[in-house]
């Protein structure tokens, strides 16, 4: 923590010297972290308020897509792109005044260590010091704030002993910002001296003037956001939740913390007022121009329809049959595949082609093809006629077929006679072998 709270403790005391009043210096303080966190605030502040202008877009992307959540979630994210737009930037920035309260808290605690600047073992002779002049000191988490309410008293002594000691006034309208606001404080006052129930009550009630306020903070912001039935419902629920928190941190820490947190506040509620009121005629333009832009992008698509629905009327468009994505694909690569074999084969000189090419497939009828395998070469006419299965089926399994009836076409198909017995009658009926 002391990477933040060196320099907060720094800034504090360079707040304090020219007011010389705490309670002054923690409203400064404040001041300066809402001017550094001012830019980063009004980034997010326009972001969150783009996204509430773009509400109408979104009903409709729903509406168009609810049945399909992918889908619309991919329109979303296409839509935030376009505009520039991210969606997370809303809520970094607001988490950023917590470890700011933590940091402040520590050093509001703990004054004489980090504003003055003391070691251990000074503050411990300060507290000896105290405590011989008759104060009793509790200790625990808050004995360096009891010791600086009681400084001032004794400021001269201390001074001599530690010089690094200094005399910080915790009185602001009266109360001591050193005190904690007590729920109890009606039976523990005399209501006959104001003096004495005046600031009790100014303790009692800086808890809920700080709810209250941030309630308003909380109001005026979400009136700038049209959020849907679901968000408006948890946004309702937190501005229960976060002033009840506020009331509640404010009674157990010191008076000092509850200042600076009405202080942020006031300026919270300053603020949303003025970044509003700019932003909100900035938004009105870019959503004009937008909804210009979408109205030339609905036109122009009315436009293609029609002249699309035209040209189909008068015949220029036929409508593709075959529209199956898979279909299509195939029918492409085999394309593909004719036309790289095509150039495969072109690019062959004409002996290297084997003689099974036929068109551009270069061993169509087989690698082991020989024309010549029975002795005679095949012409290449007689090679493409095929034996059909009905003349196969024409014949019976057990009928003998003669020899020269045989037709010319069973030799282009590679087919070989059975050669005639040594001794028989060439005008006999011969059967053909068991081979043919």
């Amino acid at each position: 923590m002391s990477i933040i709270t060196v320099p907060f403790s720094w800034l504090l005391l360079k707040l304090y010297e020219p007011v010389q009043n705490f309670g002054l210096a923690l409203i400064l303080f404040a001041l300066v972290v809402r001017l550094v966190m001012l830019p980063f605030q009004l980034k997010s502040k326009r972001s969150m308020m783009r996204m509430t202008s773009l509400q109408p877009v979104l009903k409709e992307l729903e509406k168009k897509h609810g049945g399909n959540k992918q889908k619309y979630q991919a329109e979303v994210a296409k839509l935030y792109q376009e505009e520039k737009i991210n969606p997370m930037s809303g809520c970094l920035w607001s988490l950023i005044p917590f470890p700011i309260l933590i940091a402040l808290y520590s050093v509001v605690r703990q004054p004489l260590t980090h504003v003055m600047g003391l070691t251990a073992d000074q503050v411990s002779t300060v507290a000896e010091l105290i405590s011989s002049y008759g104060v009793e000191l509790s200790g625990g988490a808050y004995q360096e704030l009891e010791i600086a309410r009681h400084i001032s008293e004794h400021f001269d002594e201390l001074h001599a002993a530690v010089p690094q000691l200094i005399d910080l006034n915790y009185n602001f309208l009266g109360m001591n910002l050193c005190d904690f606001p007590q729920l109890n404080f009606f039976s523990q006052v005399d209501w006959s001296d104001a003096s004495d129930w005046g600031p009790a009550l100014g303790l009692f009630l800086i808890p809920f003037i700080s709810a209250f306020l941030s309630w308003l903070t909380m109001k005026i912001s979400s009136s700038s956001q049209n959020v849907s039935p679901e968000q408006a419902g948890t946004m309702k629920t937190m501005n229960i939740i976060m002033p009840l928190i506020s009331v509640y941190i404010c009674f157990v820490m010191p008076a000092a913390m509850g200042i600076y947190w009405i202080a942020g506040s006031v300026f919270s509620i300053f603020q949303e007022l003025v970044v509003n009121r700019h932003y909100k005629k900035i938004l009105d333009a870019e959503a004009a121009e937008r909804n210009a832009r979408y109205a030339a992008r609905a036109a122009e698509e009315e436009r293609r329809r029609e002249a699309a629905a035209k040209r189909r009327q008068e015949g220029e468009i036929l409508k593709n049959k075959n529209t199956s994505k898979r279909k299509l694909e195939a029918k492409s690569r085999t394309q593909e595949a004719d036309r790289r074999a095509a150039e495969r084969a072109a690019s062959r000189p004409a002996q290297e082609q084997p003689t099974s090419q036929v068109g551009a497939r270069r061993y169509a009828r087989g690698r082991a093809y020989d024309p010549a395998r029975y002795g005679d070469e095949v012409q290449p006419e007689a090679a493409e006629i095929e034996e059909t299965p009905a003349a196969n089926a024409a014949a019976p399994a057990d009928e003998s077929v003669p020899v020269a009836e045989v037709p010319e076409a069973g030799e282009a198909a590679g087919a070989a006679e059975t050669p005639v017995p040594d001794g028989g009658d060439s005008g006999t009926d011969a059967p053909l072998s068991d081979d043919k």
